[in-house]
């Protein structure tokens, strides 16, 4: 006896909902003429290729099978073929001959075009309705890469994520069950804006034993992150116009905060000691303010040296500027000790000093602070006031509680160890799968590495070809100004199980041959 699943009311019967399929490409209107000089395989290749750039064929769409293509413009199939294999070894098509052919999301035009936006700094152009500032802000580029289909829990090599699936989540939820019950009434009430007390000085213990950092707890200031960190010290200290040094390469969001800020951006070289004070006061003597991440530039992952440290510092005082000291991940150094802050080598030092939680914890929870000099307090606590008045109480206290029993320390130990292995094995990894096509060094501190490109390949292109293989990367040559240099893929192994790293390794290999 066979069932039926009953007809909904009306007798008409359910219909299955049709899954979503990518576009076809259409009959086509392709003509080729045999007397032009030019082969039918290159009239082809270029056929299909104005249509991709035009748009006529957009991202996704599945071409027709070689036979059919073959058998509309009248010639012959190995001309089909070798017009689909150029254009994917160029990158427009993406697929296997036999398997279905689509067009690439992300075109070597597009990759080009943004490459080179990239490496200029950023120009405003105003837009019809919004301030200058705001034009400024809107045209940045975006250098963040996606892989369309993938999920984030799946994708090597994300960077910047901590291990999410090393997160003490019981023990979390018994400090915020614990938290609640005792001073529920407390957390519920409008805070300080410099935020929640225990919190600030659970951080002046713990920067001042781990870090170096010179400061009492009314001097540190919980925000939502870093990012808001650096956007509140480039507004309280900045005027539109002033000179502002940003590492070249260096972090694209804090020139973002700079750029909102009205400042002008000075691209300062990056080598082997870090950023090069020399070259920033040829460049821009009269800045106001420097952005630097001393104990691991970002990207590059070198630390500053004591004697570039000892020169910023001088310069600062000379020029009467500010340093804003960003040390989003020194606790993950698996060499000896942590470098020591900037903030803490002179007790008059002109610095602002940035650390976060998120980097550590969870991207999830949007806490960092500043450490602000004495004379600075007041300024920095009324433009907060005036920007979301203060962070969620609740995670503060829970944090606090996190700090102040020692929980938090034993995650970083824990961290450094899980850390320093997911780096060995990534290194391992490469060692096997791309010796000759990418090169990586071990670094004794962070949560990624710099794999670099043999001489002559684009990094943009072939970060864009690891996101079509299922592999997140992000390519160096994003990160620069106005700098050169050889191209370099971006791997982040904090966020990636091992055997994860492994299936990652060989999907790059695949996807750079």
């Amino acid at each position: 006896m066979t069932s039926a699943k009953a007809a909904p009311r009306g007798g008409k019967p359910a219909r299955r909902r049709a899954r979503k399929r990518p576009p076809v490409m259409a009959a086509t209107s392709l003509v080729l003429d045999g007397s032009t000089g030019a082969s039918l395989q290159t009239q082809l290749v270029e056929a299909l290729r104005s249509a991709i750039v035009s748009g006529r064929l957009g991202p996704g769409t599945r071409l027709l099978s070689t036979r059919a293509l073959a058998e509309q413009v009248d010639v012959s199939r190995n001309t089909v073929l070798n017009a689909y294999s150029r254009l994917l070894s160029e990158g427009y098509l993406r697929g296997h001959l036999g398997s279905g052919t689509y067009v690439a999301s992300e075109l070597p035009e597009r990759l080009q075009s943004s490459r080179r936006a990239r490496q200029e700094a950023p120009v405003a152009r105003h837009t019809p309705g919004i301030s200058r500032r705001g034009s400024a802000v809107a045209g940045l580029p975006d250098v963040r890469l996606s892989a369309p289909g993938i999920p984030e829990s799946r994708l090597a090599f994300r960077m910047g994520t901590p291990a999410v699936d090393a997160f003490p989540s019981d023990l979390w939820g018994r400090l915020l069950h614990t938290r609640w019950r005792r001073s529920w009434g407390d957390l519920l009430k409008r805070a300080d804006p410099g935020g929640h007390p225990p919190l600030r000085r659970a951080v002046a213990d713990y920067l001042a034993t781990s870090r170096g950092v010179r400061c009492v707890p009314e001097q540190v200031i919980i925000v939502n992150g870093a990012q808001q960190a650096m956007s509140l010290a480039a507004q309280v200290l900045l005027d539109p116009g002033d000179a502002a040094w940003v590492e070249d390469p260096g972090y694209f969001a804090s020139r973002g905060a700079l750029v909102a800020a009205g400042a002008t951006l000075v691209p300062v070289p990056v080598d082997d000691e870090g950023l090069d004070v020399e070259a920033g006061t040829r460049l821009s003597p009269d800045a106001r303010l420097a952005i630097v991440t001393p104990a691991h530039q970002f990207p590059l992952g070198v630390a500053m040296s004591q004697a570039r440290r000892q020169a910023l510092l001088a310069w600062a005082a000379r020029s009467d500027a500010w340093i804003v000291e960003d040390d989003y991940d020194s606790e993950f150094r698996y060499e000896g000790r942590p470098l020591p802050a900037l903030q803490g080598l002179s007790p008059d030092a002109r610095v602002i000093y940035i650390g976060t939680f998120s980097k550590v914890v969870s991207p999830a929870l949007r806490v960092g602070y500043l450490v602000v000099p004495e004379s600075l307090v007041q300024a920095f606590c009324a433009a907060r006031r005036f920007i979301d008045t203060h962070t969620p109480v609740v995670e503060q206290a829970v944090l606090a509680d996190f700090l102040h029993e020692g929980h938090f320390s034993r995650h970083v130990r824990r961290m450094r160890v899980l850390y320093g292995r997911r780096q060995e094995a990534l290194l391992e990894a490469a060692r096997r799968e791309l010796a000759g096509r990418l090169r990586l060094e071990p670094l004794h501190t962070g949560m990624h590495l710099v794999g670099w490109l043999p001489g002559g390949v684009d990094d943009v292109e072939a970060a864009a070809r690891g996101i079509e293989a299922g592999v997140m990367s992000q390519p160096l040559s994003a990160f620069r100004v106005a700098s050169r240099g050889p191209g370099a893929l971006l791997l982040g192994y904090s966020c990636v199980p091992e055997e994860q790293i492994e299936e990652g390794v060989r999907l790059l290999a695949r996807a750079l041959r």
